[in-house]
């Protein structure tokens, strides 16, 4: 490796990287299938940042990052939901396929492996709500345009469930109840991560097939609505499904300071609680993290959450806010005695199993024409 040694046994991943890194920690993210199941590729309200080509230094921070899989996901509600949802699996899915030399789009579990192997960034389409699903066989259209995963709800109340900042939560609805059904039908993964403590419950009930936490922490460790408790995460280990950790700042603990020490503290938590195989990464921010973005942006963003989400000076946890975070997180582990396996399962491979067991090829309609002839 081209990387200079900086003291025995530890390396400097290029000019800008935080700290020095061992051997072990380089070498368990270059070999693992890192996957992380919400990471937006860029947390910027601008449509400029799409529509024009990926800079440089932004394809040089993708590259170092050590992620191949990014769950490319984004709050959208309220009655444009439907017309917003198409134009983001538009435009992102625009945007990989005009920078190739980066990314590619992940349509099975196997484009992860694929893209791996041919050192790019696979992008899978996700959307943090499913007011989009206006019928329950729009499900199987947004999976045939390219989505891949779809949260239940957000935080408020919608048709299928409630979400975890609503004061009543009745749980999943008899709409909702068809809405996953149609999900399970496509092999769309489920994710509940914004939802209220019943809805999650009761997501996990009705479904016959594992799903998602993609990206929350322990109740067990720091009180906050958007994270679940130990009952949900023991039915949703139960039912075979995975944990995403995150790394927002209040979501990990309720005092200073907050490292990735603590955030690790919530895989510890999972491990414990349901075993290691079902848990994984879910940041919840963009390579850069929440903290870089515009100051406008930055407030406007913390303005349109209710005062429960309790944010404090800073969103991102120290330690866990720049593109090479993967690395820290993999040296956290191995400071806690994690074998190399395990590190790799929490990094990916956890993940990699849900999606595979979960995902299913795309089914044409018997009498669909391609190029004049019946396929």
């Amino acid at each position: 490796m081209a990387f200079p040694i900086v003291n025995r046994g530890y390396y400097r991943l290029g000019a800008a990287a935080p700290r020095d890194y061992s051997r072990r920690a380089i070498d368990l993210v270059r070999e693992a299938l890192v996957i992380d199941m919400l990471a937006p590729l860029k947390i910027d309200m601008r449509p400029e940042y799409f529509a024009r080509p990926l800079s440089d230094e932004d394809a040089a921070d993708f590259r170092a990052s050590g992620i191949t899989g990014f769950h490319n996901a984004v709050g959208l509600g309220g009655p444009t939901a439907r017309a917003d949802a198409l134009a983001f699996l538009a435009a992102w899915q625009g945007f990989a396929g005009r920078n190739p030399h980066v990314f590619s789009l992940v349509g099975r579990a196997e484009d992860l492996d694929r893209a791996k192997s041919e050192g790019r960034c696979a992008v899978i389409m996700g959307i943090q709500n499913s007011e989009h699903f206006e019928k329950v066989e729009d499900v199987e259209l947004f999976y045939q345009l390219g989505q891949r995963c779809s949260q239940l709800t957000y935080n408020a109340q919608n048709l299928i469930g409630s979400g975890s900042t609503e004061r009543v939560d009745g749980g999943v609805t008899d709409y909702g109840a068809g809405i996953i059904k149609a999900m399970n039908d496509v092999g769309m993964l489920i994710d509940v991560s914004h939802c209220g403590d019943r809805t999650t419950l009761d997501a996990i009930e009705l479904s016959p097939r594992p799903i998602a936490i993609t990206h929350s922490n322990c109740r067990a460790l720091v009180d906050h609505p958007r994270v679940k408790t130990d009952e949900a995460i023991k039915a949703l280990g139960a039912k075979g499904g995975v944990m995403g950790i995150t790394g927002v700042r209040m979501f990990v603990r309720g005092k200073e300071p907050t490292t990735i020490a603590h955030m690790v503290d919530h895989i510890d938590h999972v491990a414990r609680l349901i075993g290691i195989e079902h848990v994984g990464v879910g940041s919840d921010a963009d390579l850069q993290g929440y903290d870089d973005m515009p100051p406008d942006q930055y407030e406007m963003l913390k303005a349109g959450y209710k005062a429960s989400y309790a944010f404090r000076d800073k969103i991102d946890t120290d330690g866990f806010d720049h593109p090479k975070k993967i690395y820290d997180l993999a040296e956290e582990l191995i400071r806690r005695g994690y074998s190399d396996a395990n590190i790799q399962a929490v990094l990916g491979g956890n993940f990699r199993r849900l999606l595979g067991d979960t995902w299913k090829p795309i089914a044409l309609p018997e009498k669909f024409s391609m190029g004049g002839e019946v396929r």
